[in-house]
């Protein structure tokens, strides 16, 4: 994918893995501390990781048809470094959703999971949600700074003659 609308396919499909992925993150560490929510959001969390799953590969793909068309920078290349490791975030959302669906059958079906199984899902969704999170901000951040640092002033810019 390259375009759409004649934008950088890349710029626009980058805003759904900035909302998509902190938000399942998000999801994912408040449900699997607090049964309620868990119960009425799981299969939302697991379709909101699925779907980060499934856009992360084409953002990233999106972004390396970009990289070929800007300058070369060392802003530019550790933006590309940090988005290729985005998957393994996903990976690990996907795996944390999948755990939270099992957890809720098991309680549907009269199954009380074992306690330390309970508080490992806790703490792997705590771990994975917040390095998530973290990540999500490193990769923004890095992607702002190679589109930015040389683009914008922290001066005004000047006011031209009858303006």
């Amino acid at each position: 994918m390259s375009t759409i609308n004649g934008l950088p396919a890349h710029v626009l499909l980058v805003h759904f893995i900035v909302v998509l992925a902190p938000l399942t993150a998000l999801l994912a560490i408040v449900s699997s501390i607090w049964a309620p929510l868990r119960r009425r959001l799981v299969w939302l969390i697991a379709v909101l990781a699925v779907l980060t799953l499934a856009l992360t590969p084409l953002t990233t793909d999106a972004g390396e048809w970009l990289e070929k068309r800007v300058p070369e920078g060392a802003s530019v290349q550790t933006h590309a470094e940090l988005g290729d490791s985005m998957l393994y975030f996903a990976l690990g959302l996907a795996l944390v959703a999948a755990l939270l669906v099992v957890q809720h059958i098991r309680e549907r079906r009269g199954t009380r999971p074992v306690r330390w199984q309970s508080i490992a899902v806790a703490v792997l969704a705590v771990v994975v949600g917040v390095a998530t999170m973290v990540q999500v901000y490193r990769i923004g951040e890095s992607g702002a700074r190679a589109a930015w640092e040389d683009a914008v002033s922290s001066a005004p810019a000047p006011i031209g003659p009858g303006q």
